[in-house]
């Protein structure tokens, strides 16, 4: 289960890297095709939001791998964390019996 919520987080972090890619090579293209129509305040601009929209995109997936690695670290009872609620007893070394 946690491999797959691993796996499943790690797809996740993969689009949203390809599509802030795509994303900058837009903006990016519209700098360089605006650079004889528009001033360099708008081109500033667009680099800027490109800038800026990268700086979210890899906050995000950095917060998204680290939740994949807690979510790992919890299933399987590796997680050094005092405050986490989960049972001390449910370890996939030590597993409840079964009735």
């Amino acid at each position: 289960m946690a491999s797959r919520t691993a796996q499943n987080i790690g797809h996740q972090a993969g689009e949203i890297t390809g599509q802030a890619q795509v994303k900058k090579d837009e903006t990016m293209n519209q700098a360089s095709q605006g650079t004889n129509t528009q001033s360099s305040d708008q081109n500033s601009s667009i680099a800027s939001q490109a800038t800026n929209f990268l700086q979210q995109t890899g906050e995000q997936v950095k917060n998204m791998a680290q939740g994949a690695a807690d979510a790992v670290k919890n299933t399987l009872g590796m997680n050094n964390d005092n405050s986490s609620n989960a049972p001390s007893t449910n370890h996939p070394s030590n597993p409840s019996p079964r009735t």
